[in-house]
């Protein structure tokens, strides 16, 4: 399997999915003006990546803001972490939030809550402007 790799855009998170080493990255914002179209392919890699996965898999998110569309398929995402877990095989979200956006907090609970892999919270300064 080869790496999967998006570059942001002001619409669309990074995502850095690679298979030879188990990270899972996806940062930025998920506001796609078409959801399937953008997240189709990545669903697709990664239901390949689930038939046979690096034996321990960490699913880096810090997201700033999605919509709805994009929240069901990154739980759809989610889900999918529960098979790899259900193999046997070690897996982590982290989960990554700014310290000011409880509301981004709050929503990795909500997916923590409905999933059974564990996740991690990391709390993330950002620097002051000055």
């Amino acid at each position: 399997m080869e790496v999967l790799k998006r570059e942001p855009t002001a619409q669309t998170p990074s995502i850095n999915f690679n298979p030879t080493n188990g990270l899972m990255e996806i940062k930025g914002r998920s506001i796609p003006y078409d959801s399937d179209d953008y997240w189709m392919p990545i669903l697709n890699w990664f239901e390949s990546y689930v038939v046979a996965p690096f034996q321990s898999t960490v699913f880096k998110i810090n997201l700033e803001y999605f919509n709805i569309s994009s929240s069901k398929r990154i739980l759809f995402l989610l889900y999918k972490l529960n098979e790899i877990s259900e193999k046997g095989l070690d897996v982590q979200v982290e989960w990554e939030y700014k310290s000011d956006d409880e509301d981004m907090y709050e929503v990795g609970q909500d997916y923590a809550y409905m999933v059974k892999v564990p996740f991690k919270f990391k709390e993330i300064n950002e620097p002051e402007m000055v």
